[in-house]
């Protein structure tokens, strides 16, 4: 259920980015043309493709973002003339049919870490879920020999049979005072 889910979600995150530029990643290049449809190519763009992503890194992409409308032309030719004379909403459609989204919105937080923190605690769930049906069902008990008793009679042992007398627990134990040094 849960990699269905993140299946799914990584699909909707792969398809989000091919509507953004279809050209990533692929051989569509060759065929820039029929995808852009009329739009203007106004650069080299990213990595030389003629497509259009909002990136902070690469704030010029190859391509403006609307099709030329009879409005946007005029507002074209009137931007070669003085930037004073142009009211501020006629400068803001000319930026919008150029580029989508602003730097503030391009860098604007989503939120997106809030799924992949809630992906990875999923994640830590089910694994402590796993976790605690192996240690009921699956695993046997533990040996009689982990019991404290035990431990000690093998130490014990250890120390008079001097295992590793030179850096092990043998050095470590004064057998004259029978007493760790």
């Amino acid at each position: 259920m849960a990699l269905r889910v993140l299946d799914m979600a990584l699909r909707r995150q792969l398809a989000a980015q091919v509507v953004r530029c279809p050209q990533i990643g692929s051989v569509a290049s060759v065929h820039t043309l029929d995808k852009i449809g009329k739009r203007e190519i106004v650069g080299y763009g990213w990595n030389g493709t003629a497509c259009y992503y909002d990136r902070a890194d690469y704030p010029m992409p190859a391509v403006r973002f609307r099709e030329p409308t009879n409005e946007i032309i005029n507002l074209h030719q009137k931007e070669k003339g003085d930037w004073k004379k142009m009211s501020i909403d006629e400068k803001k459609a000319l930026y919008r049919a150029s580029f989508c989204q602003t730097f503030a919105e391009i860098q604007a937080p989503t939120g997106e870490f809030k799924k992949h923190f809630g992906v990875g605690l999923l994640f830590t769930a089910m694994a402590i879920w796993v976790a605690i049906f192996m240690n009921l069902f699956v695993y046997d008990e533990l040996p009689i020999t982990f019991d404290e008793e035990h431990k000690k009679a093998q130490l014990k042992r250890m120390l008079d049979l001097e295992m590793n007398p030179v850096t092990g627990l043998a050095s470590k134990w004064d057998y004259q005072n029978n007493r760790w040094k």
